[in-house]
């Protein structure tokens, strides 16, 4: 869906009501604003938290040593020294 918003000249903008429903944002609420090469994207958090973690996943499936308790295990291994 491709939609056309005004910015105001403060750098305001309205997202349409079926939109702002669709995120859960209808009482508002916060977007992350990602600067691209392709343009600018917007997020709700929990977009860009499952985002990240999507990528995590991603990057780390089936490798060892790249849990949080493998990590934390090595530091305090690193601290006890």
């Amino acid at each position: 869906m491709t939609l056309q918003i005004t910015i105001t000249p403060n750098g305001r903008m309205s997202l349409p009501i079926e939109i702002r429903r669709r995120l859960g944002l209808e009482k508002g609420g916060a977007v992350l604003v990602e600067e691209t090469a392709e343009g600018v994207v917007l997020r709700t958090v929990a977009q860009a938290v499952a985002r990240a973690q999507a990528l995590s996943k991603a990057l780390t499936e089936g490798k060892d040593g790249t849990s949080v308790d493998d990590f934390l295990k090595e530091r305090k291994s690193e601290w006890q020294e």
